[in-house]
């Protein structure tokens, strides 16, 4: 094994590849500032207005137009180069950010109807960002690195949105206030651009180029794939409610608990969401080595359950240790489930549909996000704010893992189960394009009333 090889081994192995580094660096970079963009949007909202009824308002404006553009995002995503659709995404966010960065620093951002209408633009930008990525990284990563690159991707985001951006943002909102924060933010978009600026200029396509149709052709084709497959539609609508049961009263109520009931500060908040990052890195780590369960959709659902019944643990706690604590269970085993998600899809979708059928995953997850933020305040306001937070995750856990029970649900299971009886091996090689998935679904089971299909 030559040096190179032994230093990218685990869960480092996709950083060998030049095209992956980059974007992980850009990534990470602008991953640093949206940690940093949680805690000072978070602050300056409740320095100017108060009441989490105008965080409310925020979170609805940032993911209304997100999920609008999620669909569109995906059907472009497929048509064009995601690279070139990721670098659009980032140069609006970043002069969005730029934005109101100048406007806090001057005492200019002191409308609610002004930020939020930077929000909306900026949310908007950000609908195309993910579906983007989803459909890159197969194109750019052999698929034996995939579990490693997705662990690196939930090794990044945590380690960015919860540990290093909310410390540099406690730490630069008490020394300049958080308009610096929002400054420091529109810099790391602007690193990320060049990353992606410096891979080459064209990707080429893993499928046979396909007629050229309609966007709302390739749009209807993405769903029609969707609703074929049980595994898919099911995750999508049970990530829907369980985001709409816990997303926004913690968005929206967590900072509240840290700043008025427990009178803690801007660096308290940061300390919380950076014991969350730390817990998804040691797990994103752990599956990097081990890699994921032969029952990977009842790994997933359960993961995904426990960290959604440890919400109540912030409606729960009275003291900052305990909120961290919460924290670190949410977002462990948050990172846990969704590595193996992530690898599903890239290994059971064909890829010339993965920039569509992610989109509409991030579009029916997050449908009802701006539902979950508008009622996050006047929920609170009626039952109060820890009895919000205690139902949103005893409620979302009961959502998630009922889902599992689908017929169907887990077809993808028994599928490499009847592969790895037929050919020695667990996972049937990733399908090409519709083509090739029938014949891979043909390949495990005569009869195909044995086998659910993927």
């Amino acid at each position: 094994m030559t040096v190179l090889a032994a230093a990218f081994a685990g869960p480092l192995a996709p950083l060998r590849h030049r095209q992956f580094r980059l974007l992980w660096t850009g990534m990470s970079a602008s991953l640093i500032g949206d940690g940093m963009l949680l805690v000072a949007l978070a602050w300056h909202v409740y320095d100017v207005f108060g009441v989490p009824a105008a965080m409310s308002a925020v979170g609805v404006a940032l993911s209304l137009p997100q999920v609008a553009m999620l669909l569109v995002g995906g059907v472009i995503s497929d048509r064009f180069d995601p690279r070139t659709v990721m670098l659009v995404s980032d140069l609006i966010r970043g002069l969005v950010m730029a934005g109101i960065a100048v406007l806090t620093l001057t005492g200019a951002l002191t409308s609610l109807w002004l930020l939020l209408g930077l929000i909306v633009v900026y949310g908007a930008g950000a609908g195309f960002f993910g579906p983007a990525f989803d459909a890159l990284v197969p194109q750019i990563v052999p698929e034996d690195d995939l579990v490693a690159a997705n662990s690196l991707d939930q090794f990044v985001r945590p380690a960015g949105l919860q540990i290093f951006g909310p410390m540099l943002a406690g730490a630069v909102i008490a020394i300049g206030g958080a308009g610096w924060a929002f400054a420091a933010d529109a810099a790391t978009f602007a690193l990320s651009v060049i990353c992606l600026l410096a891979m080459r200029l064209s990707l080429e396509k893993s499928d046979t180029p396909q007629e050229s149709q309609s966007l709302w052709q390739d749009m209807r084709e993405g769903i029609g794939y969707v609703r074929r497959h049980v595994w898919l539609w099911g995750t999508f609508l049970s990530a829907t409610f369980t985001y709409l049961l816990f997303v926004g009263p913690t968005e929206v109520l967590l900072p509240y608990v840290v700043k008025t009931e427990l009178g803690g500060s801007a660096t308290a908040l940061s300390l919380v969401l950076t014991s969350g990052g730390l817990g998804a890195i040691a797990a994103a780590l752990l599956v990097g080595w081990i890699g994921i369960p032969r029952r990977f959709i009842s790994y997933m659902y359960g993961t995904w359950a426990i960290a959604t019944l440890a919400v109540a643990g912030y409606g729960a706690a009275t003291a900052t240790w305990e909120l961290a604590l919460a924290c670190v269970l949410v977002n462990g085993l948050e990172a846990a489930g969704t590595i193996a998600w992530a690898t599903t899809k890239q290994h059971f979708v064909p890829h010339h549909m993965l920039g569509r059928v992610s989109s509409v995953d991030w579009f029916v997850s997050t449908a009802l996000l701006p539902l979950s933020y508008a009622l996050a305040a006047p929920i609170a306001g009626w039952i109060g704010v820890r009895e919000t937070l205690l139902g949103a995750g005893l409620l979302g856990a009961a959502v998630t893992f009922g889902f599992l029970f689908l017929p169907g649900m887990r077809g993808p299971e028994r599928l490499a189960a009847a592969y790895q009886a037929r050919h020695g091996a667990w996972d049937p090689p990733a399908p090409r394009n519709s083509h090739s998935e029938a014949q891979a679904i043909a390949s495990v089971a005569s009869d195909q009333r044995e086998v659910v299909a993927v």
